[in-house]
Order: structure tokens, then sequence, then C-alpha cells
């Protein structure tokens, strides 16, 4: 899953306002910001498999260290502990540490049997990935929905909120239909290179909410 991810962040932000949209997203794809880290590192690896799903082309063979559910867990307390212990700000680590965890549960989803539920253990999957329309109808749903909520909980406060927000939705969803519909990277390597790209909503999602206000006249200071 891809926007799907960043979907559930967004929603998120009417949970926790006082949460930058870039730390939400960050949690969110936190195990696929590690995961490319650990492939260069020749820790983990993935091998490039025309056909063996019909949306995408990838085996995921060995990540037991950013994929594994109980790593998902462990990594999640560490990224909302860590929060907390900076910011004390409790609905905020509980949120970055739910959307660690929500990230293996969207990809259980679409993903074939290939999700370890600890390392070394049992992989399942639902493999969603094998049909084109169930795939793309969760990506889509669950994207529309977190921009509905965010949008709902959140409002411009001048043309940065309103155009910023709209481009960087526009490259995450172009982003996407990129994967889909592009050609496969040629090895492991160069999917990992590429992989590294989705650091840029970070930045972009924390300077997006610098200039949106929480919808409900709290005005807060978020990071």
């Amino acid at each position: 899953m891809f926007i799907g991810h960043f979907g559930v962040a967004l929603g998120v932000k009417r949970w926790a306002p006082r949460t930058s949209l870039g730390t939400l997203f960050f949690a969110a794809e936190f195990l696929d910001l590690i995961w490319p880290v650990l492939l260069l590192l020749d820790v983990e690896h993935v091998r490039v498999a025309p056909g063996i799903t019909r949306m995408q082309p990838f085996d995921f063979y060995d990540y037991p260290i950013s994929h594994s559910l109980v790593t998902a867990i462990l990594w999640g307390a560490a990224v909302g502990g860590v929060y907390f212990a900076v910011r004390r700000y409790r609905a905020g680590a509980i949120a970055l540490g739910l959307l660690v965890v929500s990230h293996w549960v969207l990809d259980f989803i679409v993903h074939r049997p290939d999700m370890p539920l600890w390392p070394g253990g049992d992989k399942v999957g639902l493999g969603l990935w094998n049909s084109w329309p169930a795939g793309i109808t969760v990506e889509v749903l669950t994207f529309g929905i977190g921009i509905a909520l965010y949008r709902g909980a959140t409002r411009a406060r001048d043309a940065v909120g309103i155009y910023g927000l709209w481009s960087m939705l526009a490259l995450l969803l172009f982003g996407w239909l990129g994967v889909l519909f592009g050609p496969a990277p040629p090895d492991s390597r160069s999917l990992a290179l590429s992989s590294l790209g989705l650091w840029i909503a970070l930045p972009w999602g924390w300077w997006v909410d610098r200039h949106r206000t929480y919808s409900v006249g709290e005005v807060v200071k978020t990071i």
C-alpha cells in the first residue's frame, strides 16, 4: 500500500492536532522509510519478480526487521515513546505509535502472504494486490477519507495552506500511479534508491501544516 498510509496519517490529524502532519507522515511511513536503508545495507532483501501479483512485481521474501508485526509494534512503541519524551503530548505519542503499527495492518490487507508475524515466524497477507479493482479501491478510499478528515479538521491560513496541500496530494497520487503503471526497477538496489524519495513527503507535510489552522479554533504549535 502507498497512498493509503498517507490517508491514515491525514485522518489522524483530527485526533492529534498539535502533532505536525509531517511527523504523522513519518510514523505512518516509518516501516517503508527504514526498509530501503536496510536493503542498501544488505540486511533485508527483495526480488523484482514481474507477475508475482497483478499489481506489484516485488517478492518481499526477507524483511523481518522492518515489516514483521512484532517489530512494527516495537517500532511504534519507540517512535511514540521518543515523541512523548520530547513533547509531553500524550495524544500525539499514542497517534504516532498506532500509525506505525497501522502500516503493517494495511500492508497485511494488500500483500500476498509475505508479512511475517515475527522475525522467522509465519507469514500472512490477504492478497488484495491480486485484484486490480479491490487493490485500487482500498487505496483510493483510504486516501480519500483521510483527505476529507484532514480538510474537515483544518482550514487554510493562506494560499500556501490551499495550494501547497493540493500540490502535495497530487504528488502523492501521481507518484502512486507511476509505481503502478510504470516499468519495474531493474534490481533491488534501484528499488531501494527510488524508495528513499518517500522522505520528501515529510518536510512537505510539515510545511503545509504550518499554513493551516485546526478548525475548532485551537491555535497550536506543531512538531
